[in-house]
């Protein structure tokens, strides 16, 4: 594997972190929403990653060892909302509870985390393969 398909595959997973931090940011902004076009409370969100090949990149004899990440979609989180007492909540149904969305902070604030750490990972393959690739071109001077 040469130095631009690592660059390629490194992309792929930097591009697949940064929409799976905005989809976390976009679950712990909606935390609290009750109302959405859709009607009801918002849903929580989760993308789904999956390895892709770059076939159309790559010799034969690279292919099998080669892939980056793709977003296959982005999930909806169909669990009920959470029921919370609040009568003088404007969404409030007869019995004065308000759909809440399904969103558990602790588990968003984890997959955050996860999800900058996986970023910062893919960072630091990206600056390796740069150095070896600069090591690369002093070599041949």
């Amino acid at each position: 594997m040469d130095f631009l398909t690592s660059f390629r595959v490194t992309s792929s997973g930097l591009a697949a972190q940064r929409l799976r931090m905005n989809v976390i940011a976009e679950n712990v902004a909606n935390a609290q929403t009750t109302r959405t076009p859709e009607g009801g409370p918002f849903k929580r969100k989760d993308p789904i990653f999956a390895a892709k090949p770059f076939k159309e990149m790559l010799s034969i004899e690279e292919i099998a060892g080669s892939t980056g990440v793709s977003v296959e979609r982005v999930n909806v989180d169909e669990r009920p909302p959470r029921m919370q007492y609040d009568p003088n909540h404007p969404d409030a149904n007869a019995d004065g509870y308000v759909a809440m969305p399904n969103i558990d902070m602790v588990t968003e604030m984890v997959n955050m985390m996860s999800a900058s750490r996986s970023y910062e990972s893919n960072v630091t393959v990206l600056n390796a393969s740069k150095a070896m690739a600069m090591k690369a071109l002093e070599i041949g001077k």
